[in-house]
């Protein structure tokens, strides 16, 4: 295992994401790059960013808040409650992106019943209607497959939590909040954050959801990849330089939760000497 174990991993990595690279740099920069020239004179690129990056920051900050609300919950039941809950939790997780887009458009559609009740209640249908096409209504949409990936990961960590140097923050007189605030979150906070990074990694990324629920209607950047790949689209050159950016930009995103991490086991090993 020691000599062959990651052998598996690095031939999955060679497979699926290598080759992949190695086939898109030729034709992203041939010609001397022009295509990313194109790529950036084109008036919807910039908006696209725009919206893919605040798409991300929605999705992620929505799915990590109430993923660690679940998480503290799941720490707290007792055995039997917390296995049905985590089933529940991951039924989402089993669903397509077009099976969610649709209960989303049933819901909170323009004829959607969430809208209806809301227009019983005197708000304009119209408008409601058309927020869950926008890009923070497609952050909401991601959320519900993204809150459980964030409940489950973040579950072990308040599991596992120690909690004896709060309790001796309160012995020498800490409030509540405050023994909290300075025991419990510098602990927990790298590990939320870095899955709010993850989740809105795949929130950039992933076009699924958005194609089904808004269709070409949201300029973001998998949508204006999809165009370009898709029947209509004939310049593969841009495709390939629109993919480097996407991927760049999630491996970023990505990385600023692997910083955390790395600082809190850091802290760890710290705190173990």
């Amino acid at each position: 295992m020691r000599r062959f174990g990651a052998w598996p991993a690095w031939a999955f990595m060679a497979l699926f994401f290598a080759v992949p690279l190695a086939a898109l740099l030729p034709e992203a920069f041939g010609e001397g790059g022009s295509a990313f020239g194109r790529l950036f004179d084109n008036p919807l690129f910039f908006g696209a960013l725009r919206n893919t990056l605040g798409l991300g920051l929605a999705a992620g900050a929505i799915s990590a808040l109430v993923g660690t609300c679940i998480a503290i919950e799941l720490a707290r039941q007792p055995e039997g409650r917390r296995q049905w809950m985590m089933t529940l939790l991951g039924l989402p997780l089993a669903f397509s992106g077009l099976v969610i887009a649709y209960g989303f458009i049933l819901a909170f559609g323009r004829a959607g019943f969430v809208t209806q009740l809301l227009a019983g209640l005197g708000a304009d249908p119209a408008v409601i209607g058309s927020w869950i096409y926008s890009v923070s209504g497609l952050g909401f949409a991601y959320a519900y497959y993204l809150i459980p990936r964030v409940a489950l990961s973040l579950y072990p960590v308040f599991a596992n939590l120690d909690l004896r140097p709060a309790q001796a923050a309160r012995t020498l007189g800490a409030s509540k909040a405050r023994a909290f605030w300075d025991t419990v979150v510098p602990e927990v906070l790298p590990s939320v954050l870095s899955n709010a990074c993850m989740v809105a990694a795949i929130a950039m990324g992933t076009y699924g959801t958005a194609l089904a629920l808004v269709g070409t209607q949201l300029n973001i950047l998998p949508l204006m990849l999809l165009a370009q790949v898709g029947d209509g689209g004939s310049d593969f050159a841009v495709a390939a330089a629109l993919s480097l950016v996407l991927m760049v930009v999630c491996v970023v995103v990505m990385g600023v939760g692997d910083v955390f991490t790395r600082r809190r086991e850091r802290g760890a090993v710290g705190a173990g000497h």
